[in-house]
This record gives structure tokens, sequence and C-alpha cells, in this order.
């Protein structure tokens, strides 16, 4: 079987501080992958038609580094795909509640209304229920602040809230913040006692522009890695297995310009800053109240055994609450080859990435392989 020649790459990656993100904007994935004739493209200048394999996985020259109820739902329904890092970084995850409400620590939900957006109906008939990740992400961040004070999902009342219609009459997203965590007018109108909220907007509950709501429990807190297991933590970085196989090395150098990247941005802190808030349309100050002053040390994906078990459990979390057609094998799923042969190409490299962060050579930044391989915080 003859090998398509591959011309460009088709990046996939949250609105978050990603490994990924980092890597492009500073010029280092176009620089390294065009000596080779292949240019990345951003999935969202394809149109509709690419943005929808993002989900889906079809599309075989598409690296994504992006949240783990898509990619594991993906995989589920067959989806020819492979984990190549996992990234962690904390994301502002919260319940907010009514001002004055009195919930501001985990055991004060016990009893309390929470909000749990429906599967759309849509997605139920497509069998896509993968695709409901604001359900998902919600149970997940309940879950997470219950099971600090030994409750569990049966300890509080689960309201369904939101249509569960379609996404709109053009098929588009609705990406207000009203849309995105549909229990906040519930809330408002006293049907509700906390809804879960995840990113920037936290901060714009904090500045009370989300009808009056306000942080009533910062999950980010939250003393142990599984209790903040979500959509995004961890994050997985996932290549089509034809890529994989038939153009293996591409997919080490990009994880190379990655690998890099994180290493720059560990000590760049301010201008990380800058690029992520491009990558997330957000202010300096959302920024830095959503992901703290320190995220750009932890920025490198890894494929540690406690990464992987997170992962796990987050599958298996998926899987009994009715987000994945089928259990995944995970240790299948998972190919340590290519970040085993980005770290192996590092050590042994005498050219890095350039000093100001654009497309010059300049001298190669200490890699730290310890850093590269250490588990969530």
């Amino acid at each position: 079987m003859s090998v398509r020649t591959l011309d460009r790459l088709w990046l996939s990656r949250d609105a978050a501080p990603t490994a990924l993100g980092l890597a492009h904007q500073l010029g280092w994935l176009d620089q390294e992958l065009g000596r080779g004739g292949v240019t990345p493209h951003r999935i969202e200048v394809g149109g509709a038609h690419l943005l929808r394999q993002t989900y889906d996985h079809a599309l075989p020259e598409l690296v994504r580094e992006g949240g783990n109820v898509g990619a594991l739902a993906a995989r589920a329904q067959g989806a020819p795909t492979r984990v190549v890092g996992l990234t962690w970084i904390d994301e502002g995850q919260a319940i907010v509640v009514a001002p004055g409400s009195g919930i501001t620590a985990p055991q004060h939900l016990q009893g309390k209304r929470l909000a749990l957006p429906r599967f759309r109906r849509a997605d139920l008939a497509q069998n896509r229920r993968g695709a409901c990740t604001a359900r998902a992400m919600s149970l997940g961040g309940y879950r997470g602040a219950l099971g600090s004070v030994g409750l569990t999902l049966d300890d509080v009342e689960l309201v369904e809230v939101g249509s569960g219609g379609a996404r709109g009459p053009d098929g588009v997203r609705d990406e207000s913040v009203l849309a995105r965590w549909e229990g906040l007018a519930p809330l408002s109108r006293g049907e509700v006692d906390g809804v879960y909220v995840k990113g920037p907007d936290v901060a714009w509950a904090t500045a009370a522009k989300l009808g009056g709501a306000e942080v009533g429990i910062d999950l980010d807190r939250l003393p142990w890695s599984h209790l903040r297991i979500n959509d995004g933590t961890p994050r997985p970085i996932t290549v089509h297995e034809a890529l994989l196989r038939d153009h293996f090395e591409v997919v080490v150098t990009v994880l190379v310009q990655v690998l890099r990247a994180c290493d720059w941005a560990s000590t760049q802190g301010a201008r990380v800053h800058r690029i992520v808030e491009d990558e997330t349309r957000s202010s300096a100050g959302a920024v830095a109240a959503t992901y703290g002053d320190s995220f750009h040390v932890s920025m490198t994906p890894d494929l540690s055994v406690e990464r992987i078990e997170l992962l796990r459990q987050q599958k298996r979390f998926l899987l009994a609450h009715g987000f994945l057609d089928r259990d995944v094998d995970l240790d299948a799923w998972v190919d340590a080859r290519p970040l085993e042969a980005a770290r192996a190409r590092l050590l042994d490299d005498d050219r890095g990435g350039p000093d100001d962060g654009r497309r010059v050579d300049g001298p190669r930044p200490a890699f730290a392989v310890a850093r590269a391989g250490s588990s969530p915080q």
C-alpha cells in the first residue's frame, strides 16, 4: 500500500493553555515541519466540515490536544486514534452559587440542588452522547467536590437544566457564557443552588457578571489530583493511527517542538501569559484568575503511570454515566514511542528553539527530562 504524501497538518487545541498551541504560537512547528515540506494549520481555518472531525477524529492529518471526554467518546466509537501525550493544567473549575447562599465548602453541598445540563436530543439521536461535555464536566466537578468530604452524587439532588435541543437552526454552537453553562439562569431564579463552571468564565463569576453568581467552591483547591479529574485534566494529545504509521517522524517532530516550547515556557511566565490571553481570547486578569501565576512551569506532556491512571479513572466514570458506547482499552490506546523518541532527540540535538520565541535558530534550551515525566501535583 502506497503512503500518501503529507504536505499539511491540522492542529486542534482547546481554548486553554496547551503545549501544542504554545509551540504553534511560537512559530516552532512551522519552522521545523516546514523543513520537510509540511505546513501546520489551525483547524478553524479549514471550515465547519473539518471542525466536526475534531470530535470524531476521522481526519488522518489531525493532531489534537483537547478534552478527554470527546477523545474517549470517539475512541469508544472506533476512532483509529492513539494517545501520544497527556498534559495537566488546572483550569479554573468552580461551583458558583447565589450570593449569601452559605455554600462555601464541599460539605455544604449535601442535600443541595445542583444543575446538570441535559443530554442534547440531537446527540442522543446520533449516538453521540460523548459530545455532551457540559453534562460530563458538571458531573465530574460535583463528584470531586463531594468526594473530598466523603459524599457522593447520591447526597445531592441533580436538577436537569437546558432544553436538550440542537445547537441552533444553523447547527452552530452558541458560545455565550449563559449557553455554555445552562444552569446559570436557573440559579438566578432560585431553581438550583449550585452550577459547575470552568475556565475563564470562573473569573466572570468572581466579578459578579453572571447574574450575580459568585464562586462558592474553588475546585482547583481540592487537595488531590483524582478529585480534580475532568475534561481537561488530564488533556490527551491524540493523533490518527495512519499518521503515526506512515509519518512517524512527523509526529516525533511535533512532540520535539512541543517539549522544547514547554521547557522555554518554564522561565518565560509573562510571555506565556500573553500567548494564553490570545489563545483563550481572555484578558490578562482572567488568565491569572483562571490558571494562576505558575501554570507555565507545568505544561509539559508526559505518559507517566500516574497520569495514565488518572485518565483511566476518568474513562471509568464516563462509562458508568453513559457517555461512552463501550469500554476503551487504555493500554492499547496509549502509544509512548513518539514521546520517547522526542525526548531522545532533544538530548542528542545541538539545535534548539529561538531565543526570542520566533523563527530564527538559536541555542538549544536546557531540557529537563525529570520535569517532562513528572505527574500532576
